[in-house]
């Protein structure tokens, strides 16, 4: 499990179970609480919320000491550790960054450079994707690539999916893919409902998946020399990375994934000054992004983005309005209704996974008709994914996730492009190795078929 609760720390406040969408926490009040391994998509909400901790000032050092080895957790962390908690994949990549034999390649969730500098005081929703880069660089990281990149990859391959299966005929309403814990509830609840899953990987894994083909190829490597490593906001990407059909590309397309806080632990364990950093540039050509790649980060982001391009792929013409305000917020479900061309597109986003349920049954039934509906697991989408910044006081969280989202729209309205069939990288990643969105090399590389029970 990538998600666990420590029930020697736990103290049966219930507080987990009251977020977790999944229902997969049970247990008395005031006992220590049990995760249903079957019902569990391992989102991270309960470790968000978790407020039992165990810490050297209130426990004593060696109580201490001993959560934190059995946790894997660096000797610099001095911080309260609390009862629900994610795996801590460190120690694999700090063996990477030993290994001379292995070529290692970061890439970041757009979520990450909205929320890292909180970890190290700054102000909610800081902004930084030049430290982001200069710190990774400082590490030790070999190529520092960037999940923007695929997320602009992602809207071209499900963009192309969904105007096919409009247009000719195909399983709708379309659901995104994106998100690993979405999938992995619709395994577990709604296995009859997997084809309407885009085809699509998410930007995680299709990053990895180019990466470790023709990122090796520009290199002049072989991909098995490619030791792929994500930062992602999501407790359940390395669940997602681990999926047995993730290697495409002829090894495991992401080798590891960690989350937000385990890069705070990483870069303090390299002594890491992250505020006197000065700004640096991801590489290229696979850290460049457009700020539809950005929005990836927010609910409805890639509602929005995928609006951006398939308007135009279709029209021929530049979408009215670049910003689809329509598809925005965090009010648990809403739908719009859009004119493409000729064509009425009915969409639908759905934020927090509490809400999908009523919004399935209707699709089941037929009182719901949708062409596209976008599914975020955590409630205001990556940003408050369960391996962000820990945010105890609820007063805090609304200021955070408020600030987080506000910085992300901020990066779009800056970015040179906005849309990503603009990316001259994605142009040039087509060109030279893809071919075109959904040929039949951009099919065996970056979508799949879940295969999971």
């Amino acid at each position: 499990m990538i998600v666990k609760i420590d029930q020697n720390i736990c103290t049966g406040c219930r507080e987990c179970a009251e977020v977790c969408p999944a229902y997969a926490i049970t247990g008395e009040q005031g006992k220590p609480q049990t995760i249903d391994v079957s019902r569990c998509v391992m989102c991270g909400q309960c470790v968000q919320k978790c407020k039992s901790y165990v810490s050297c000032l209130t426990h004593g050092k060696d109580a201490y000491e001993k959560v934190r080895k059995e946790r894997n957790i660096p000797d610099c962390v001095e911080e309260p550790l609390f009862a629900a908690y994610a795996v801590c994949n460190l120690d694999k990549v700090e063996a990477a960054l030993a290994d001379p034999n292995k070529f290692t390649v970061v890439q970041c969730a757009p979520a990450v450079r909205v929320a890292i500098a909180e970890e190290f005081g700054e102000d909610f929703g800081t902004l930084t994707p030049g430290r982001l880069a200069a710190a990774l660089r400082a590490v030790g990281f070999d190529r520092i690539y960037d999940t923007n990149f695929a997320a602009d990859v992602t809207i071209m391959e499900e963009g192309t999916e969904l105007v096919e299966r409009v247009t000719k005929g195909g399983v709708l309403p379309m659901f995104t893919s994106c998100c690993p814990a979405w999938v992995k509830f619709v395994e577990n609840n709604y296995p009859e409902m997997k084809d309407h899953l885009s085809s699509a990987k998410s930007p995680q894994q299709i990053g990895g998946a180019i990466f470790k083909s023709y990122g090796a190829h520009i290199e002049e490597k072989d991909g098995s020399e490619i030791y792929s490593i994500s930062i992602m906001p999501c407790t359940c990407k390395e669940f997602e990375c681990e999926r047995p059909e993730m290697k495409d590309s002829g090894w495991r397309d992401v080798d590891v994934a960690i989350t937000t806080r385990d890069l705070a632990w990483l870069l303090k364990s390299h002594n890491i000054d992250w505020n006197s950093l000065k700004e640096e540039e991801f590489d290229k050509p696979l850290g460049e992004y457009t700020g539809a790649g950005a929005i990836f980060g927010v609910t409805g982001g890639v509602m929005e983005a995928a609006i951006r391009t398939g308007y135009e792929l279709i029209t021929k013409k530049p979408v009215p309005e670049i910003e689809i305000t329509d598809v925005r917020g965090t009010d648990g479900f809403r739908t719009s209704t859009l004119k493409v061309g000729d064509m009425t597109l009915k969409v639908g986003v759905v934020a927090g996974l509490k809400n999908v349920i009523p919004v399935l049954e209707a699709i089941k039934n037929g009182t719901l008709n949708l062409h596209f509906l976008e599914v975020m697991s955590c409630p205001a989408g990556c940003i408050s994914g369960g391996g962000q910044p820990k945010l105890l006081m609820d007063t805090d969280r609304e200021k955070a996730l408020a600030a987080r989202k506000e910085a992300i729209y901020t990066h779009d309205r800056e970015l040179p492009f906005r849309k990503s069939h603009e990316n001259p990288a994605v142009q040039k990643v087509y060109d030279e190795f893809l071919e075109k969105p959904n040929s039949s090399v951009a099919h065996h590389l970056l979508h799949t078929q879940y295969c999971l029970d």
